[in-house]
């Protein structure tokens, strides 16, 4: 169950998520699991923080599983040049704090680009994180998101975004190809499929599910 999420009609929009459920009630309810978004980067990301990191620790007192939607959210993430809200150094920053509070499982964006902290000029960085860590081949990007779980001992989620269209089939395979070569878990699938005629969907679902089955796609 999905314990917190935000709130769209607050004008101008937040980047705010707020608790509507608890880990008791989740509990209570019978699930196996607690889920929760945390913008991180945006202004209310440290109340956030603490909110989860607190709620995660009661969910592993009752024996649930955590899963963390660990999202980037900040106007300045986003230049004239290059959106870094799915930049690998960014997004891999937003997983290693995921995990520090005790997430099982990291949801995170696909990253298509890097050098959010250098081009934004701001953090803390290395150039050698860039230079020897990863390259800008997609599949080296999203194996530095792998890296910041823990190298991978916290499972990667890739999230496979909404409909586009025809080219749905396309993308989520690929999105999936590359979460396994990088070392990741797998690839949520929701509005991709479910935002489309029923067997469509189904034949994205299976599609994706063989990506993960098939013994020849291997680790890079």
């Amino acid at each position: 169950m999905k314990i917190n999420h935000n709130e769209l009609l607050t004008y101008p929009n937040k980047y705010d998520q707020i608790p509507y459920g608890t880990v008791k009630e989740a509990w209570n309810m019978g699930a196996t699991a607690v889920g929760a978004t945390i913008y991180f980067g945006s202004e209310e990301s440290n109340k956030q923080i603490v909110q989860i990191a607190e709620a995660f620790e009661e969910a592993h007192q009752l024996g649930m599983a955590t899963i963390l939607w660990c999202y980037t959210r900040n106007e300045a993430f986003k230049t004239k040049q290059e959106d870094y809200h799915f930049s690998a150094d960014l997004t891999g920053q937003a997983n290693h704090l995921g995990v520090t509070i005790k997430a099982d499982v990291i949801k995170q964006k696909l990253p298509v680009t890097n050098f959010g902290y250098k081009n934004i000029n701001f953090g803390k960085f290395d150039d050698e994180m860039y230079d020897s860590l990863t390259t800008d081949h997609p599949i080296d990007l999203c194996r530095l998101q792998v890296a910041n779980c823990y190298m991978g001992k916290i499972g990667l989620i890739n999230s496979g975004g909404g409909s586009e269209g025809e080219s749905d089939f396309s993308e989520a395979v690929r999105t999936a190809v590359i979460n396994k070569r990088a070392g990741g878990s797998g690839l949520i699938m929701g509005r991709k499929a479910f935002q489309r005629p029923l067997k469509e969907g189904v034949e994205i679902l299976n599609a994706v599910q063989q990506v993960y089955l098939e013994e020849k796609v291997t680790i890079a």
